[in-house]
């Protein structure tokens, strides 16, 4: 715009400033010529040149990674991490070579609350992360490696397209250079953004009702141990968790609920590089691993899930049998007991005979950890063979492994054994409590949530895999059985060869504890089916035992093989590698071409149908009320027949129940041990009825190809006459009104050891009704399951002819019949209160139930009234409890009308 300038006195286009003299200038606009852009430029004068120079040299330079690090100590190896001297914080160098590499995280506890599983050194999270360069800002990223894509098939191109990221950790950039970005880490190690230590409580669990962690206290917190090596970097730290008003103060180990530290070690590993093969997994042999969908496939089985196991190659590839480049190496740590470790090392080294049979000699070697040792057995470089003491701990013994989640290689593995487990004595005080509310709701209760349980079960086991491994509790059950088997029957043979048999039974349970949980440390998961390979008889022949083992697995949880026939003892436990063990390492091991692979893998696999072969684990076993279908499949059994082998054992117990309070019952000792032993006896009981009761309503189960050589279908029902014998079973050693007359004389000796107030909020007695309502109560549980019953009805439209309504025809003849004509006594009154609230529950449930369960129960409803109506009373607590019965039974019938 341009403007004329006028100059005149009079007219004040000119002033004065009264404050300080100088001249205003007044411009005024000329409207009247044509606008037109100014584009002279002034420059500045010199003044502000040097003004804007100065300030150009005062801007503040971005710090380099030398000003960051100058009071930290550096750390190097696979990541570099620097270490403030004063403070402790921690910082990450990443290198630009590492953004987009993928590497494993792998967390480990490593000292918690054994309730929330956070034993030391239990192996935990394992999955794949990289890390990427965002704007100024450094992220981690956790991989998802559930689904494949076959490159060659276009589809690929839209590989994870719907696969939410999940970025756990984003951090500012600190500090660059040429190489590398440096960031502050703290944010990622002192928290629950790599595995969440405190857990998420399932839904319908009131407050305080378990024992959890209050909140995360970062300020409490801090860095136990950082380390670094060329392949691998771990960090263990201690997490402070405060909760100002905890409504569970949890058990023992827990010094104050308010305020809990937990170790836990994260590591970083770098992914192995190597021609390690991938290998398929198969329903028909058992090996942990992982499940990955193929996307691209149209296969009716769209799967490549592939096993965890070794990489393991031959030094002379050329030969039949071959020591490997690099052998399994597991270290005993010198927390080990020394009379243990030949035991342990020879249990151990006896995987070799399974190696063999895929070609390795010396595959797995065997070491003891010196005490001048100066390597951390928390070492990922090392596995290991811990033994431990704990007040309550979780498990008894456990294997864990972990692998790379691409491949399925195992990368380490560790076996903790408990001290009181591995010794064989009991890590509970009380054995078997005897309180039905240890079997927690009962089916006919919450017939709906029965049903959802089993769903539940299944989850929990595949995320926890390796904590739900139990075989070392169970294994000491059994032991101490075996104990008070020799304790008691073998009185006559003499303290010497007492002791000796004691001394070698306590030996194979080493064997087979060490055995087991190394199997897992191989890659087998548990084989409960394994204990079916021998009849009864041939359990006790030793020439075959020692030849091919007491049963085809070391996987299994097998009941002690204790002979009722003292002359006629074989071995306690298998100390050998079954023929499924020797199959399966043959299957995940040996090393084929590319070419032959497939070929030799389904040589081995069509051997499957050899009865000594057998399997099924966790996902099959039937320890549950109402879980699974193959009664073979299960715990604390044996042999192929197990009517006669648990007839054997509740005679056993029944042999041994007069002659307790005699051997146990110790000058200047309480009674806590003919207590404890009292209740293993009892725990037998409860496994072997357990057992007989799945063979009602039970599935055989074939997991066999088309094409192999079988004529057995997959599904086939349990013979009529094998169900009526479990029935029969049930009903002379569960239900009947003597069986367990043999305990009563027992009873006013049954007191614990007194312990300061511990019974302040309970009554010390002994409550022998509770025992035996568990026992009974847990077959019906069962029986009467919904699933159980729905299984007995489906199946007979492929060869099951043992109805609904006949399972409870032949239950109430055996629970009220034998006293009908005279006194019910109260185990049986019992019995009869829960089988009548059970029927009743079936009847009035809104789901759950099928309509051919609830009208087999009306039915039995209708006929146990038909018999009390005819039913002589001889007592006035009998008269009592039938007319009871009677109530409970019109209460249903008017409810099913009214419905």
């Amino acid at each position: 715009m341009k403007y004329v300038w006028l100059l005149t006195i009079a007219g004040s286009l000119f002033s004065a400033s009264p404050a300080t003299g100088s001249l205003r200038m007044y411009a005024l606009q000329d409207t009247s010529i044509k606008k037109q852009p100014d584009t002279t430029k002034v420059a500045p004068p010199d003044s502000t040149k040097k003004a804007a120079a100065d300030s150009v040299k005062k801007k503040p330079e971005k710090p380099s990674i030398e000003d960051k690090v100058k009071t930290s100590k550096k750390v190097d190896g696979l990541f570099t991490l620097y270490r403030d001297t004063a403070t402790a914080s921690l910082q990450l160098y990443l290198e630009k070579g590492q953004l987009g590499k993928d590497f494993i995280y792998q967390s480990f506890s490593m000292g918690g609350p054994t309730a929330l599983f956070l034993n030391q050194n239990m192996i935990r999270d394992t999955w794949l992360f990289s890390i990427r360069k965002n704007n100024d800002r450094i992220e981690f990223l956790r991989k998802n490696t559930s689904f494949y894509y076959d490159p060659d098939n276009p589809v690929s191109k839209a590989a994870n397209a719907d696969v939410a990221d999940a970025v756990f950790y984003s951090e500012k950039i600190a500090a660059s250079d040429s190489a590398g970005y440096l960031i502050p880490i703290d944010g990622l190690f002192i928290s629950d953004k790599l595995d969440q230590v405190k857990p998420t409580m399932p839904p319908g669990i009131p407050p305080g009702a378990v024992f959890n962690l209050g909140n995360l206290n970062v300020s409490k917190s801090s860095y136990d141990t950082v380390r670094s090596f060329p392949k691998n970097t771990d960090i263990v730290v201690r997490l402070a968790y405060d909760n100002p008003m905890p409504m569970n103060g949890g058990g023992k180990d827990i010094t104050d609920a308010r305020y809990v530290t937990v170790r836990m070690q994260h590591s970083f590993l770098e992914v192995p590089q190597n021609n390690y093969r991938p290998r398929r997994d198969d329903p028909r042999v058992g090996y942990f691993g992982a499940e990955v969908d193929d996307l691209t496939s149209i296969s009716p089985a769209p799967y490549r899930d592939f096993i965890s196991r070794w990489h393991l190659e031959k030094k002379n590839p050329n030969a039949k049998i071959s020591e490997p480049v690099e052998p399994i190496v597991f270290w005993i740590e010198n927390t080990t007991p020394i009379e243990y470790r030949p035991i342990i090392k020879e249990a151990g080294e006896k995987w070799n005979e399974a190696f063999e049979a895929a070609g390795f000699k010396n595959a797995v070697v065997m070491k003891e950890m010196p005490d001048d040792a100066d390597w951390d057995p928390a070492d990922i470089a090392y596995n290991v063979i811990r033994w431990k003491s704990s007040s309550s701990p979780s498990y008894g013994a456990i294997g864990p492994s972990f692998f790379n989640p691409l491949t399925g290689q195992i990368l380490g593995a560790d076996i903790t054994v408990e001290w009181k487990s591995g010794a064989g004595t009991p890590i509970y005080d009380d054995l078997f409590n005897g309180g039905v509310s240890a079997l927690g709701s009962l089916p006919w209760e919450h017939p709906e949530q029965a049903a959802a349980a089993q769903s539940e079960y299944v989850h929990h086991s595949q995320v926890n895999r390796m904590a739900m491994c139990n075989l070392a509790n169970e294994l000491s059950m059994q032991f101490q059985t075996g104990m008070a088997v020799v304790e008691t029957l073998d009185a006559d043979a003499g303290g010497a060869k007492q002791a000796a048999t004691v001394k070698e039974m306590h030996k194979q349970f080493l064997y087979y504890l060490i055995m087991h949980e190394m199997g897992h440390t191989l890659g087998l998961n548990h084989n409960m089916k394994a204990s079916q390979m021998l009849s009864p008889e041939q359990l006790h022949d030793t020439k075959l035992t020692r030849k091919i083992g007491l049963q085809g697995s070391v996987m299994d949880y097998p009941a002690i093989n204790v002979s009722r026939d003292r002359s006629k003892q074989g071995d306690y436990y298998t100390t050998k590698a079954g023929p499924y063990d020797i199959w399966a390492i043959e299957y995940g091991y040996t090393p084929f071409s590319l070419a032959e692979e497939e070929k030799g893998l389904d040589k081995i696999l069509s051997r499957s149908t050899d009865p000594q072969l057998a399997f099924g684990n966790d996902a099959d076993d039937m320890r549950s009320p109402g879980k699974a279908i193959d009664p073979r499949v299960n715990v604390n059994d044996h042999s192929n027949d197990m009517m006669t082998y648990g007839e054997e054992r509740f005679l056993l117990v029944n042999d041994m129940m007069p002659k307790l309070k005699e051997r146990f019952s110790r000058p200047n000792q309480s009674y806590q041990e003919l207590l404890q032993r009292y209740g293993q006896l009892n725990n037998q009981r409860f496994s072997m009825a357990a057992a007989i009761s799945r063979y009602i309503g039970g599935v055989y189960v074939d997991r066999s190809f088309v094409g192999q050589r079988t004529d057995v279908q997959p599904y086939t029902p349990v013979p009529l006459e094998l169900q009526k014998k479990a029935m029969a079973l049930l009903g002379t050693y569960i239900y009947a009104p003597d069986a367990f007359a043999e305990d009563y004389s027992l009873f006013p000796y049954l007191q614990p050891q007194r312990r300061g107030f511990n019974f302040f909020s309970s009554t010390e007695d002994y409550k022998p009704q509770n025992t035996f309502r568990s026992l009974q109560v847990s077959t019906l549980s069962h029986i009467l399951h919904p699933t159980t019953l729905s299984r007995i009805s489906n199946s007979s439209l492929y060869g099951n002819t043992y109805s609904v309504a006949e399972v409870m025809q032949d239950l109430t003849a055996n629970i009220f019949d034998a006293d009908l004509g005279g006194s019910v006594n109260l185990i049986r009154q019992n019995l009869q209160t829960d089988y009548v609230a059970a029927l009743s529950g079936i009847l009035e449930a809104k789901t759950g139930y099928d309509y051919a369960s609830k009208a087999a129960a009306l039915a039995t409803l209708t006929a146990i009234k038909s018999k009390l109506a005819g039913a002589a009373s001889s007592d006035i607590q009998t008269d009592a409890h039938r007319k009871n019965l009677v109530f409970l039974i019109d209460k249903a019938l008017s409810v099913d009308k009214a419905s």
